[in-house]
């Protein structure tokens, strides 16, 4: 069960709920949080002094004022007006991870929403009803203006409440309008009050959301990378001197140390290391903890500002204690945006070494020994391909990750009458690092995949060959759910398979 309290949410708790379904209750804490933030708006409205947000217009009409009897209609025309998003919906488990650090934000106290309003995203969560929202349209900031006034369609109305002001939501895997979902869920929609619009949609929610699913699947790639090393520097009878623990110690860098000792771990007891004549190996086998560790440290950094802004308070204004409504720029998503930015270039280089080392495998010129393209039986070279389109597959992946991979949060463009006019791009950084960590999980297990075949023939050449300890374990549970072939096949579930023991972290090991 995760307590939602404003301050304690975790990545991992993100992609519990998110992702596999973890119930989700509001804490004590955040409940108090919550009753005390609403205080200290009623006393604002008491007072009757404008304030951005609450009781004037947004953005360049800031400087109109709203009466406290058109709140209502004012959050709920935030909602609608802003719901222009377009492209492909959202996947299920973002929507749930933006759901979920809403809910989280909101619980911090500093927006003065309702009680209702938390509990009924959390509901929402709990029930499984999933808005259907375009994932493009959103500038970063004010944060997530247009994918979370989809969300909010769904569950608020107001006195007419239309149907097709509802959205569109998922429940039970049918797509429905907004209040059927909520109806046929047993859960109330709610007309909004002072601020609760502007609390709800402003943020950079989805692009936290999007930053968190794709911090944990980064932990898993990196991991994976230094299985994927293993096998094909074993496959390629590697040199050890480049991950002496002297070497990585010499420069100090943390990740570079951690990577070249998982190697070490992994390769220990290998009959293959050091079995042929070469002093060193190429820079994809030699100078891969500097890339790997260079990925690690840059994940360990984007993953400290990630778990911040899950429980960071990111909507405008924000209201303290002492019944102060103070205006600021919590909701510019600059700082996603950026990490985003970071993760995105750090997980393109970690697929490009990769993809260099698929390459030499398959090379009869440079992988020591092996056929061309590892085709098993030479005499039927040319009738058959071997492993040369996997390649091809993994070369593109990786040159799609190098257009992907241009920044994303260097680009503004200004809105709202020039009142917002630097804009961090943040969602579309995140949606891109996304891309490149999904590209880059198929291009790992391509080479899992390569590297599993070039040991089977290894092995074909000499039987009495020893794995690594670590590095036999990974081609072990490879090669009971792939077989060997002396064809050419159907490549692709193989893959796919393997790409699913990627997924499901069955490359997961603890090391040292």
């Amino acid at each position: 069960m995760i307590e939602l309290d404003g301050n304690s949410l975790s990545i991992e708790a993100v992609v519990s709920a998110a992702r596999f379904g973890e119930k989700v209750v509001l804490s004590k804490t955040g409940r108090e949080n919550i009753l005390r933030g609403r205080t200290c708006l009623e006393k604002i409205l008491e007072s009757r002094k404008p304030v951005y947000g609450i009781n004037t217009g947004f953005g360049i009409f800031a400087d109109r004022s709203i009466s406290e009897e058109k709140s209502a209609q004012l959050s709920r025309n935030l909602i609608l007006s802003h719901a222009v998003g377009t492209g492909a919906f959202f996947s299920e488990e973002v929507v749930r991870a933006a759901m979920l650090v809403r809910a989280n934000t909101l619980a911090k106290g500093f927006s003065g929403v309702r009680l209702i309003v938390v509990e009924t995203l959390i509901e929402m969560l709990n029930r499984g009803v999933v808005p259907c929202v375009p994932s493009q349209g959103s500038l970063g900031s004010s944060g997530d203006l247009g994918p979370l006034s989809h969300l909010a369609m769904v569950f608020t109305t107001d006195q007419t409440d239309r149907e097709e002001d509802s959205g569109l939501a998922c429940y039970n895997g049918q797509i429905m309008s907004g209040k059927e979902a909520m109806g046929k869920a047993g859960l109330e929609r709610i007309i909004l009050g002072p601020k609760e619009g502007l609390a709800i949609n402003n943020g950079a929610t989805f692009a936290a959301a999007i930053a968190a699913l794709a911090v944990y699947d980064a932990g898993i790639l990196s991991d994976t990378a230094d299985i994927a090393l293993a096998m094909s520097l074993e496959a390629l009878l590697g040199c050890a001197a480049a991950f002496d623990p002297r070497i990585h110690g010499a420069r100090g860098q943390d990740g570079q140390i951690r990577t070249a000792g998982n190697i070490r771990q992994l390769i220990n007891g290998s009959s293959l290391i050091d079995s042929s004549a070469r002093v060193q190996d190429a820079y994809s086998l030699r100078c891969a903890p500097q890339v790997h560790g260079a990925v690690r440290d840059t994940l360990s950094y984007v993953r400290n500002v990630v778990s911040r802004e899950i429980n960071a308070a990111t909507d405008n204004p924000l209201l303290f204690d002492e019944c102060q409504a103070i205006s600021g720029g919590n909701f510019h998503g600059e700082p996603i945006g950026m990490v985003m930015d970071f993760l995105g270039i750090a997980v393109a280089e970690l697929a490009a070494i990769s993809e260099r080392r698929i390459f030499r495998l398959i090379d009869a010129k440079l992988n020591n020994g092996l056929p061309p393209m590892l085709v098993e039986n030479i005499e039927a070279a040319g009738l058959n391909s071997g492993l040369m389109m996997p390649q091809y597959t993994a070369a593109s992946l990786v040159l799609e990750n190098q257009t992907l991979a241009a920044p994303d949060s260097v680009h503004s463009l200004p809105t709202s009458g020039e009142q917002e006019d630097h804009n961090a791009n943040a969602t579309t950084a995140s949606r891109h690092a996304s891309q490149i960590i999904a590209n880059a999980m198929t291009v790992l297990s391509i080479e899992l995949f390569t590297a599993k075949r070039a040991l089977d023939l290894r092995f074909k050449i000499d039987p009495g060959l020893k794995l690594g300890r670590g590095t036999m374990a990974a081609y072990e549970k490879i090669s009971a759910k792939v077989k060997s072939a002396d064809y050419d096949r159907y490549w692709k579930p193989d893959i796919d398979l393997i790409r699913s023991m990627v997924t499901g972290e069955m490359f997961r090991v603890k090391f040292d």
